[in-house]
């Protein structure tokens, strides 16, 4: 996939400082890390949808679920090659399914990311997206506990343009 269209979960400010403080941690021992990502629009978030496109669409559902409790635990590896996606896993649980459930149910069908397609999605927050593997031990030492916050809020972020649109 080239340019996407997602529809993310925004995080409560306190487990945002405290993934970003993860971020900081994996930076500052010379890792790869989110941190080295400083545009405005790159922050800790929960992916629901990514599509090629999408059309402008009514969320109300979704936000009506808002805000609801999220746990942020174990460290979840997507490996590649020698690299991997270091991410922070999130526990599915009813309420974070619903929002998954109404932000689909919101749209018609169409061309989804194959990983948030509903037999492969894993709920996560990424930390980092080429970590090598060979420092991976290192790595996981410097993260912190597992951790309970909230989504608050609903985004769009649209990598064409490069713009984040707040959905409430």
């Amino acid at each position: 996939m080239g340019d996407v269209v997602s529809i993310e979960l925004v995080l409560d400010a306190e487990t945002e400082a405290q993934v970003r403080a993860d971020w900081d941690r994996l930076a500052r021992a010379g890792h790869s890390s989110l941190a080295a990502h400083t545009a405005p629009s790159n922050r800790p978030h929960i992916t629901l949808l990514v599509r090629p496109s999408l059309p402008p669409h009514d969320f109300a559902e979704a936000l009506s679920l808002l805000p609801f409790s999220v746990t942020l635990g174990a460290p979840l590896l997507f490996p590649h090659g020698d690299r991997t996606v270091l991410a922070r896993s999130v526990v599915l649980d009813d309420a974070l399914l619903a929002a998954y459930d109404a932000v689909r149910g919101s749209v018609p069908p169409g061309d989804d990311a194959p990983h948030t397609e509903p037999e492969s999605w894993t709920p996560h927050v990424t930390l980092a997206r080429r970590l090598r593997l060979a420092s991976l031990d290192d790595a996981l030492a410097l993260l912190g506990p597992e951790r309970s916050g909230s989504a608050v809020a609903l985004r769009r972020w649209d990598s064409s343009t490069r713009t984040v649109t707040s959905l409430g």
